[in-house]
This record gives structure tokens, sequence and C-alpha cells, in this order.
């Protein structure tokens, strides 16, 4: 089952921030993810989203906490959290109950 690593945050340093998005494209590749978005253009149709969204799929929760557990990945995670505020999580894909 997949599991996604989903970003949300607003960037207040762009040139570290850069560093960082070119960066971690190859550390995706090479754990097997896939970005499925990584925009700061959507349409808000409720609340007050911050400025970047990233989806990134992996094949399962395993395979995306090994990403960002790996050192190659932990070498450059400053250089997102030192130039951004907002949040990172991992979440499994859903699964529809059943019973």
């Amino acid at each position: 089952m997949s599991a996604y690593v989903i970003a949300h945050y607003d960037i207040h340093d762009f040139e570290m921030w850069s560093k960082y998005a070119q960066a971690v494209i190859p550390n995706i590749m090479a754990a097997g993810g896939k970005v499925l978005t990584a925009t700061n253009e959507f349409e808000t149709v409720e609340g007050q989203p911050q400025q970047v969204i990233v989806v990134v799929e992996f094949e399962d929760m395993v395979a995306a906490k090994t990403f960002y557990e790996s050192a190659s990945y932990q070498a450059i995670i400053s250089l997102r959290t030192e130039s951004t505020k907002g949040w990172l999580l991992i979440a499994p894909e859903f699964t529809l109950p059943t019973g």
C-alpha cells in the first residue's frame, strides 16, 4: 500500500530553499519516490493555505520513512527547515474499511 510524504510550508529564505529543492530530487528518486505535486500554484477553496504544497508517493510506509531517515536526506534537511515554516508528515494510502 502506497504512502505519501506531504509537506506544506511558507518560504522565508528562497536562496537556501532553492539549494534544498535542487538537492532533494535525487534523494527522492534514489528512494523510489514519485513527486505527485510540488507547487505554489493551487486553487484555495477553504482556509488559508501556506505558500507551497508537496506530495511525494512511495511504495509503502517503510519506504517513505527510509527516505526521510536516510543519511543523504538528513544531510540536507536543514536547508528546508531553516528556510521554511510549515510541516511535513508521512501518511498511508487510504483504504476503505470493510464490513
